[in-house]
């Protein structure tokens, strides 16, 4: 089990000013922040970072979405930090996560679903590395 976990606030949730609720979710759930910035992917970004979904039919959707305003990319830490981190945001389809989650909180849609989490340990420290190099983590 990995120790860390990659997220971003997402454009959507971003905009409507969530951000500060959804970090606090994060800390009162015991996950420490290791890095943290704020941003504006370029379209070139988004679809680099989301290269895995390069040939499913959502991904020029996707990759504008996470284009089109700031997030703010953090790398989190605790234990068993992926699935821990997957249950507090809740499923991908807010319409189906569980009450508390952040998602059922705070995302308006599967696309608009307010925040990504790594879904692997490999992914973490992949997406991690996307963002941070070692001297921006603390």
């Amino acid at each position: 089990m990995g120790n860390i976990t990659l997220t971003m606030v997402k454009p959507d949730a971003f905009s409507k000013n969530y951000t500060g609720k959804i970090i606090d979710m994060f800390l009162q759930a015991g996950f420490k922040i290791k890095a943290m910035k704020k941003m504006h992917l370029t379209k070139q970004q988004a679809q680099q970072f989301y290269l895995v979904h390069k040939d499913r039919p959502f991904y020029d959707e996707l990759t504008d979405f996470m284009s089109s305003g700031p997030i703010v990319a953090a790398i989190l830490e605790k234990e068993n930090a992926v699935a821990d981190f997957r249950k507090l945001i809740g499923a991908t389809n807010p319409a189906e996560a569980e009450e508390g989650t952040i998602r059922k909180l705070y995302a308006e849609s599967i696309q608009n679903n307010a925040v990504h989490g790594s879904d692997s340990d490999e992914n973490a420290r992949i997406e991690a590395g996307f963002f941070f190099s070692e001297l921006e983590r603390i």
